[in-house]
């Protein structure tokens, strides 16, 4: 995006208009021993032309390994008019819309990114997003918590089966809100939570449960029979599903009898490529009932005196957030350039669309499953169906294995033994539709070598 400095001319009249000598009176309120007079570990500054080259050698550095790794960050195709069309300067510079009159159009977007995510998980109400996955979940849970308020132990059931970063997060923002967080143990030969499991774990009162679909190793859970089960102890569902596999699997408001009550996660795989670990977006959806405990802000459509149609922000402005003590989050925002990209990937794909990269990815991941489990001493780590993830057992550390398989220019995936000791060698495998039959040949070819020496 361009960028045009002020001259030292701009400078010193914008700061005679409101009275200044100099832009160091403008902090005049900071003590002097707090202010830092010199940065010595910040070396002298760059021209243009001088740091645009340094940032073409850093890149270049990453090389363009091909990519195998998911574990919640997916490496799907994004159409070129995507991100065309999303920095454009009215997408790419929009920020807020807290004057209707003056953002229709931004307004307009989240108003159809609202529907668009709604009509996936099958729930009637959706926000307007949140920071990412991890956090969205953290808030559901406080959510549930909330619309629970007659539950005395505040006990929210959370499979191990969730992903790591997930229930390090929701440790992190919960855990010291009274709330109780009981790890659920998954079935070791499976790699699911089985109902027996959760009836286990139950013990008294439960308050919310946690379900992933599909977990964090790629698997499926039984969500009927286990969203029927916490529903019978009165207790809300909390579904956390991967978006793209949504438009092939059976969406959270579907799950058994009632559905889920809450179904949220990472949007991502919808049209935001990955970039070093960010940004990403949270979605929430859930039910009309409970729309008064979701946090975050939801834009509607309307119509003006003249009968003309208009958007506007309906809930949770931003003045009710600054009133910490009564606000649902203090987490007022939302992530609203990759969410302009998630509603055009949506809108472009359709229905259809997501559906055949799904299936396309399922395919491309049992395919090289079958071709890695011909391997000696490559095992299959579970026994049960997944999607487009995997896991194996190696005859040798999985770390190791990552490290010499990126000297082939190959990211081999996720090592599980760092969060789960218990499960040895083992290794996170994803593959999208972006993976070729060649690029599953020289995946394979380049893992026979480093497991032959």
């Amino acid at each position: 995006m361009p960028f045009i400095p002020h001259t030292e001319a701009d400078v010193q009249a914008m700061l005679q208009r409101i009275g200044v000598d100099e832009i160091d009176q403008l902090f005049d309120e900071i003590p002097a021993e707090l202010r830092q007079v010199s940065l010595e570990a910040v070396p002298t500054g760059l021209s243009e032309m001088a740091i645009s080259r340094l940032m073409r050698q850093r890149a270049a550095q990453d090389g363009t390994p091909l990519c195998y790794a998911g574990a919640g960050a997916y490496d799907h195709h994004v159409p070129a008019a995507i991100w065309q069309i999303v920095t454009r300067g009215e997408y790419y510079t929009a920020y807020t819309p807290y004057q209707a009159e003056a953002s229709q159009g931004t307004l307009q977007l989240i108003y159809e990114y609202q529907s668009m995510m709604a009509r996936l998980m099958a729930m009637e109400v959706s926000n307007a997003s949140l920071y990412d996955g991890a956090s969205g979940l953290a808030e559901s849970v406080l959510m549930a918590i909330r619309l629970q308020r007659k539950s005395r132990l505040r006990r929210v059931l959370v499979p191990q089966s969730l992903h790591p970063a997930y229930r390090e997060v929701l440790q992190t923002i919960v855990g010291l809100q009274d709330i109780a967080l009981v790890e659920v143990p998954f079935d070791a030969e499976t790699g699911t939570t089985p109902l027996t499991h959760w009836q286990a774990a139950a013990g008294e009162e439960v308050t919310a449960v946690v379900l992933p679909q599909p977990n964090y190793f790629g698997r499926l859970e039984a969500v009927d029979a286990i969203t029927d089960w916490a529903h019978e102890q009165n207790a809300l569902v909390i579904g956390v599903v991967n978006p793209m596999l949504a438009a092939l699997l059976k969406p959270p408001g579907q799950w058994g009898g009632k559905g889920a009550d809450i179904a949220c996660g990472e949007g991502q795989p919808l049209g935001v490529p990955l970039s070093s670990g960010g940004p990403y977006f949270g979605f929430m959806t859930t039910r009309q009932a409970m729309v008064r405990q979701m946090p975050g802000r939801l834009c509607g459509r309307t119509t003006d005196l003249d009968g003309k149609v208009g958007y506007t922000l309906t809930l949770q402005a931003r003045e009710q957030h600054i009133r910490r003590g009564r606000a649902n989050s203090n987490i007022c925002t939302n992530q609203g350039l990759v969410v302009a990209a998630a509603t055009l990937y949506m809108a472009l794909m359709g229905g259809e669309g997501l559906q055949q990269v799904a299936r396309a990815s399922l395919a491309s991941a049992s395919g090289l499953r079958e071709a890695l489990l011909q391997l000696p001493g490559v095992e299959p780590l579970f026994s049960a169906d997944g999607v487009h993830e995997f896991a194996v057992r190696l005859p040798v550390a999985a770390e190791d294995f990552i490290e010499a398989m990126a000297a082939h220019e190959i990211l081999a995936g996720v090592d599980l033994e760092r969060d789960y000791p218990d499960l040895g060698h083992a290794l996170l495998v994803c593959a999208t539709e972006t993976r070729t039959a060649d690029d599953h040949a020289r995946y394979v070819q380049a893992a026979r070598e480093v497991l032959g020496g």
